[in-house]
């Protein structure tokens, strides 16, 4: 699409408006915000357009729109979706060697689990290895009540979070803000950066791993400008 508008502005209901039109998603509603906040900063996406929009540059207008047309339309099956990464977290599944990635997992990947022990008083299993074992159905039931408690646009931005570290320990603890972003990103590269120490970078990998950085930079953001 090219550009068609001069000015971006965000109206009393945190709409977004191009001139005198409101903005919709691609599901036709109008593209409108639960914070000020947040609409701002999709307005500024917007303000960025050069002669015709990257939706690659508008990550915030992306998850906006995903949150309103997908989650909203049905945010308990969508928070079920989401809770199923508590039946395979990244944290639960360790290396059996060598000593030094054994001890680094333990460092980074511990007091992650110990975190949702405490948090939500339940049993984390962990094991060597990437057999699955099932976690207890009380853990899964009351971390899948953690994710089911949050709101669509809350949900839109906690799925990228997610998928791209493959935690959803970890992803639960940066919203209720029990640890950073980067410190997550840190923990959820840790196999990679690992292996980057052994054989040397790889050029495509570098580069996909750039941008699911910057995707998962847009929902942390995305997240502050909800207020949490």
């Amino acid at each position: 699409m090219k550009r068609f508008w001069t000015e971006v502005s965000v109206d009393a209901d945190n709409a977004i408006r191009l001139d005198a039109r409101a903005v919709r998603t691609p599901g036709r509603a109008p593209l409108a915000l639960p914070t000020a906040a947040l609409a701002e900063a999709i307005a500024d996406e917007w303000r960025a357009v050069g002669d015709a929009i990257d939706p690659r540059a508008m990550p915030l207008t992306g998850l906006a729109n995903a949150a309103i047309d997908r989650v909203a339309a049905d945010p308990s099956a969508f928070a079920a979706g989401l809770a199923r990464y508590a039946e395979s977290d990244l944290l639960c599944y360790r290396a059996d060697g060598p000593a030094t990635l054994v001890a680094r997992q333990a460092a980074a990947w511990n007091p992650l689990l110990d975190w949702a022990r405490d948090r939500y008083d339940v049993h984390i299993e962990v094991v060597a290895g990437i057999i699955h074992r099932a976690q207890p159905p009380a853990t899964i039931e009351r971390l899948g009540d953690a994710v089911a408690s949050r709101d669509a646009f809350h949900l839109a931005a906690l799925s990228p979070i997610v998928t791209l570290t493959g935690t959803l320990v970890g992803a639960l603890a940066l919203v209720e803000g029990a640890v950073d972003a980067d410190t997550l990103w840190a923990a959820a590269m840790l196999d990679d950066d690992w292996q980057v120490e052994r054989w040397g970078e790889d050029a495509l990998a570098t580069q996909a791993r750039a941008g699911k950085r910057r995707d998962y930079d847009a929902a942390v953001r995305f997240l502050a400008l909800l207020g949490g």
